[in-house]
């Protein structure tokens, strides 16, 4: 998939910020990353709302393979590739797909801060200073 086909296919969807990612493509609208153009397809931005919808399409979450074993990400799910001749449709799995990842982003917004104790340091302790005895010099009077 190259930049232009990708411009072309969410043209019903509205603007979209393409960068290149990976052995692909990022796509996002409004500063959020909602779906992924890699070799293997096009991915989008799933939860727990949206999976069920391509779990019924017979899609499959985005995986990859390692030296060691196969990475499953639940998060991206393969856009049904009926969608890709249904513009209308595919706008409509790319809204969704764009709430989920806003969703997860204020899932992943860090908590406010506890207001930092402040430090004590303990004195240290001061090591007791001998007194000098005062010495009387030769021929004075007391």
């Amino acid at each position: 998939m190259d930049r232009d086909f990708l411009i072309d296919l969410f043209a019903d969807f509205g603007a979209v910020t393409i960068r290149r990612m990976f052995s692909g493509f990022g796509i996002s609208a409004d500063g959020t990353n909602f779906a992924l153009a890699l070799r293997a397809g096009l991915y989008f931005r799933a939860d727990e709302q949206s999976i069920p919808q391509f779990e019924a399409e017979g899609s499959k979450p985005f995986s990859y393979q390692t030296r060691a074993k196969t990475v499953t990400v639940n998060s991206y799910w393969q856009l049904p590739a009926r969608l890709f001749d249904d513009s209308e449709e595919l706008a409509d799995w790319a809204r969704a797909a764009l709430a989920a990842a806003q969703r997860a982003a204020l899932r992943k917004r860090p908590k406010a801060r506890k207001a930092a104790k402040p430090v004590v340091k303990k004195a240290a302790a001061k090591k007791p200073v001998a007194k000098k005895k005062a010495t009387k010099k030769a021929g004075s009077s007391s």
